[in-house]
């Protein structure tokens, strides 16, 4: 598969994850007053994926459908240790590592002192195959520096997984590919859109404002009072 694509997605996973989402309020939606992104763009929509560790039964089915969606990408024994991202991933790695019984590690944003390891937590051996982890990908950016970090120390990795991916900022694809690297995820906005409607959540307009906002992110930003960064 080349890596400039992500791994095909389960629709089925994909629904059945947005339900989850929508469910326990980790989707927050207020076309009215759009959230400021991190990048500086307006969005209509956010996300909390940080709210599922205190839902049991939604972290379980979620840990389930992530470790489907692994062996169906990379395939059995593909990987040495998995290493969750500061600090939104570490919990989801360490979920997926113990469901594994593999080594679990975990990367800083920021190096703590000079040594190979300076920026991992935990055991790894040169050559280590990692699997990144982390709760969500919207363009990619924040990726880069944990990947760097595994490499840096010694390790090998060419996965990152997610839960949640954005799936409308080209960006992504195309960082994480220039390194090498697939993308595995389980569910996206537009799953969250579908689901919506499915259940009647919003309102025809705001629903349609919702898929403007999805075809052309960096557009309605704009519109909106927040950056272009396209």
């Amino acid at each position: 598969m080349p890596a400039t694509q992500p791994a095909p997605q389960d629709n089925d996973a994909g629904a059945k994850v947005a339900r989850i989402l929508l469910d326990i309020g980790a989707i927050n939606f207020s076309p009215e007053d759009p959230f400021i992104l991190t990048s500086g763009r307006a969005s209509p929509v956010y996300i909390d994926c940080r709210r599922i560790i205190s839902f049991p039964e939604a972290r379980r089915t979620i840990i389930d459908l992530s470790i489907d969606a692994l062996t169906r990408d990379a395939g059995p024994g593909a990987y040495d240790a998995i290493a969750g991202g500061e600090t939104a991933g570490i919990p989801f790695a360490a979920w997926i590592a113990d469901r594994l019984t593999l080594p679990m590690l975990y990367v800083r944003k920021q190096p703590k002192g000079f040594a190979r390891m300076g920026q991992i937590e935990g055991v790894m051996e040169m050559d280590c195959r990692v699997l990144l982890v982390e709760d969500m990908a919207t363009d990619g950016g924040s990726k880069l520096n944990f990947i760097n970090a595994v490499r840096k120390a010694g390790g090998k990795i060419d996965r990152t997984f997610v839960v949640f991916y954005y799936d409308i900022f080209k960006q992504a694809l195309e960082r994480l590919g220039k390194e090498g690297v697939e993308l595995t995820y389980l569910s996206t906005w537009w799953d969250v859109a579908d689901e919506a409607e499915r259940q009647g959540l919003w309102t025809p307009d705001a629903l349609a404002q919702f898929r403007d906002y999805l075809a052309d992110p960096d557009k309605w930003s704009a519109a909106h009072g927040g950056a272009e960064t396209g």
